[in-house]
This record gives C-alpha cells, sequence and structure tokens, in this order.
C-alpha cells in the first residue's frame, strides 16, 4: 500500500528534504498534499514535479495565483488557499494518511491538531505546537489513536532509542546534544554586534532564518527541552543538554542498568524523515553511513547559559508549566522576528523573552483559547517593550 503524504511547509527547508525522500520511493511514498506560505510559483514548481492532488497556499488572496498557474502546467491538481482549506485536507481521510507538520512557528498548530483529531500518523517538525499547547496534542493523539514522529534531530533520535512498546520505565534520563550554533565559545561581551547574517550562518545544517536563530541563542535546544518532556512524559530533572560540536551524536538515552544508547548519522534531516515516512521499516535516505574514522573525535562540553539564556529561560518556562512555554515561545517569536528585521540587537533577544515571562505569570493551559490567549498577551507585551525601547 502506498502512503499519501501531506507536506505542510513544502517549499521550507524540511519539506524540501521530505519531497526528496518521497520521490526516492514511488512504489511506498506519494506526495498527495503540498502546502506553502506565500511563493505561489515555487509551489507550482514542486506540484509540476510531484503532482499532488491539492495544493494549498496560505494567502487567500493568491488563490487565483495558484490556480492559474497549475492550469498552465496542464496539472489536474486542485487549488486552496487558508488556514481552514489546510486543517480540512489535514483532516480528510481521503487526502492523507500522514502529514509532515514543517510549518514554522504557531501557525502550524491547527493543522497539526486537526491531523491528530482525525488520527492520522503525524511526522512533527514544527517544535512550536508542541511548546505552544504539549499537553493538548499528546492528549489529541492519544485520544484519537494518532501517531507522533518526532522530526527534529534529537527527538527522532530519543524516538529511535526508546523501547518500540512505549516503555520508558526503564530510562534514567535523556540527553538532548546541540551543536552551540555558530557562536559556541563566545562569551557574552563579545555576542552584543552580532549581525542576522552572522546568526543565520549555522555550521552544520541548512535551515530557515528563524529556526537558525534560535540555534544561535540555544533557544531552539530549550524549545526542545519542552517538546521532550511531551513527547517522552519526561520531567525535567531527567531531561540534560550537551554541546557536541561535530552534530553525530544526536541525542542519547540513559537506562537504570547504567546502558546509555546513542543515535549517530550524518547531520541531515532525510534521516530522520526516512525514518518517520518508512517506519517499522528502515527506508533509503539518500544520506551516506558514518564514516567515524573520516571524523576521528567526539567532543562533548555544557552549554554556556550566561552566554546563552534561553536555554535556562526555557527550562524555567518548563518548570513553570501551564502557559509559561506559551509565553516563551510568542515573546521569542517577536523577538526573533525584530532581530532579523534589525530591530533589536541579538542579545535583546533573551532580554525581551525574559521580560515577557516577568510581567505576564504562567497560568492554567486547560484550553486552546487559553493558550491563544496567553500567546497573544505575550506578543502584545514583547511589542511595546521594543517600540518603547525597553529592550533594545
Amino acid at each position: 500500500m502506498i502512503r499519501s503524504v501531506a507536506v505542510f511547509g513544502a517549499t521550507g527547508s524540511i519539506g524540501g528534504s521530505a519531497l526528496d525522500v518521497i520521490a526516492r520511493h514511488p512504489g511506498r511514498l506519494r506526495a498527495s498534499v503540498l502546502a506553502a506560505g506565500r511563493d505561489v510559483d515555487a509551489l507550482v514548481a514542486l506540484c509540476i514535479r510531484h503532482r499532488p492532488d491539492h495544493a494549498v497556499i496560505a494567502r487567500d488572496d493568491a488563490l487565483l495565483d495558484l490556480r492559474a498557474g497549475l492550469q498552465a502546467a496542464g496539472l489536474a491538481t486542485v487549488a486552496h488557499a487558508g488556514t481552514a482549506a489546510l486543517d480540512a485536507l489535514a483532516a480528510d481521510p481521503g487526502a492523507c494518511d500522514t502529514v509532515v507538520a514543517a510549518i514554522v512557528g504557531a501557525a502550524g498548530l491547527d493543522s497539526t491538531l486537526a491531523a491528530l483529531r482525525a488520527g492520522k500518523r503525524v511526522l512533527l517538525a514544527n517544535k512550536e505546537s508542541l511548546v505552544l499547547a504539549g499537553a493538548l496534542m499528546m492528549r489529541a493523539a492519544r485520544d484519537a489513536g494518532a501517531t507522533i514522529v518526532p522530526i527534529d534531530s534529537e527527538h527522532n533520535a530519543i524516538h529511535q532509542c526508546l523501547p518500540a512498546d512505549g516503555d520508558c520505565s526503564g530510562v534514567a534520563r535523556i540527553v538532548l546534544t546541540a551543536s552551540g550554533g555558530p557562536f559556541r565559545g563566545r562569551g557574552r561581551e563579545s555576542l552584543a554586534e552580532v549581525t542576522p547574517a552572522q546568526a543565520v550562518a549555522h555550521p552544520k545544517w541548512s535551515m530557515g532564518p528563524k529556526i537558525s536563530v534560535d540555534s544561535a541563542t540555544l533557544m531552539n535546544k530549550g524549545l526542545e527541552l519542552i517538546e521532550a518532556h511531551h513527547l517522552f512524559a519526561m520531567p525535567s530533572d531527567r531531561l540534560d543538554v550537551l554541546v557536541h560540536p561535530q552534530s553525530l551524536v544526536h541525542s542519547l538515552v540513559e537506562f537504570i542498568d547504567g546502558s546509555t544508547l546513542a543515535q549517530l548519522g550524518l547531520p541531515d534531516m532525510r534521516t530522520a524523515l526516512a525514518v518517520g515516512l518508512g517506519s517499522p521499516a528502515r527506508i533509503a535516505s539518500g544520506v551516506s553511513g558514518l564514516d567515524l574514522l573520516q571524523h576521528g573525535r567526539l567532543d562533548f562540553e555544557a552549554p554556556d547559559t550566561d552566554a546563552f539564556p534561553c536555554l535556562a529561560l526555557a527550562r524555567a518556562a518548563l518548570v513553570a508549566g501551564g502557559t509559561a512555554p506559551a509565553l516563551l515561545n510568542a515573546a521569542n517569536e517577536i523577538a526573533v522576528s525584530a532581530f532579523l528585521q534589525g530591530r533589536i540587537g541579538f542579545l535583546a533577544i533573551p532580554a525581551l523573552v525574559e521580560h515577557v515571562l516577568d510581567a505576564l505569570p504562567s497560568g492554567p493551559a486547560a484550553s486552546l483559547d487559553a493558550l491563544r490567549d496567553a500567546d497573544q498577551h505575550a506578543r502584545r507585551v514583547a511589542g511595546r517593550a521594543i517600540d518603547s525601547g525597553t529592550v533594545a
């Protein structure tokens, strides 16, 4: 049986990697839905290559352009626009059985929840969904019998190391690895003049600008701590982070008998995507095997939370619980956007996040509406702080 895959965020780096893996297995996988944010031409080009049943552009005003582009290419692909269409296709059993959730930011939450509530297999590459509404998402997956396969290299590594039956009673702790980003080893003072171009130049991964900046601040790893808490039902005191600059050991799981299992591989998202797309079988990803003799050494060090305080801020939000992770995520999205626009400096990113967390106490995360309210409140507070020059 061919697995029908919806790729949400198809024109991004993760979407491109997913489509590369899918194209390698025409007898096993098919891209049935492609969704993108703004770039109609790029989406049409992908449709020409992969011939999906449906294509979705986020902008409602781009529907006519998308439809015209598909017709000009002689494709039968049906054009859609807007989040409602995306959510409907995520839930539609005839449209797909698997969803690659790779829309960046909180914008990916609704379609991910729709897929989970429909009992789909979800390859989750959108960490903000779990950070914002992790408890709700995991409950939705359990209630509908959906399967979540994390596609972040770290969580996918943990997924591979844990028992297949999901029994984590023998796990002592989980250790996430971090590359350290482009500024590893630099002191706090030296980061004051960092430019957006420098921050997005990740030494190991090819990623979008927002995720690259998160890696540079170590917020990416902080968000991953919160993700791991939800995905693997692991408390904060049993989650650790090690900086591993070679990015070959993607995470480790320590068991109560003294054993530690690690997943190693070249830093290429196609490996994790192949695990999710092919499971329970192992399928070719296009990634070469790991030659340890060639790489020679594996180094590990503790993260520097003085130079990179975002990691400590994320752990504090995890411990606080409730709406605190949603506040953290929203404040970080506003801060990173302002930094990329040149409105605030690099060190203002953690300062703004801390300002929002101090200004807004955590409340109960009883519903999606409560989490959305917290998200919007945090964005307003962060925006006012930027506009007033409180944080610069």
